[in-house]
């Protein structure tokens, strides 16, 4: 390979690296999300820790995520509901607020995936 095929080899790498971390939510504590959570509002997160409590049926329900820094109600709608004491890794958009059987949990997340 010649050093212009090199240098076209190098810079297809770098962009489909960038285009491949631009789409990953931004992994954070529960803690910072309750210090700050104008800052987070809208935007896409990932949280990973112990699920504390849990309610749901039909795959849709609440349950809480505890990361050691604090703890944060997640809404599942349609990802299923981990059952206490299941270590999770959620995507999610951060709310101000969910309603969830006639409950209010405050400031939670939206959940738009779970990894395992």
């Amino acid at each position: 390979m010649n050093h212009a095929g090199k240098k076209l080899l190098a810079l297809t790498l770098v962009t489909v690296m960038v285009l491949a971390f631009a789409g990953c939510p931004t992994g954070t504590t529960i803690g910072k999300i309750q210090n700050d959570p104008s800052r987070f509002y809208g935007k896409e997160v990932g949280i990973k820790g112990r699920v504390t409590s849990s309610f749901g049926a039909l795959g849709n329900g609440v349950y809480e995520v505890d990361d050691g820094t604090g703890k944060l109600w997640v809404l599942s709608e349609g990802y299923g509901v981990p059952g206490k004491g299941a270590e999770v890794k959620v995507v999610g958009r951060i709310v101000d607020s969910v309603n969830w059987g006639g409950r209010n949990f405050g400031t939670a997340m939206r959940q738009t995936e779970r990894r395992h």
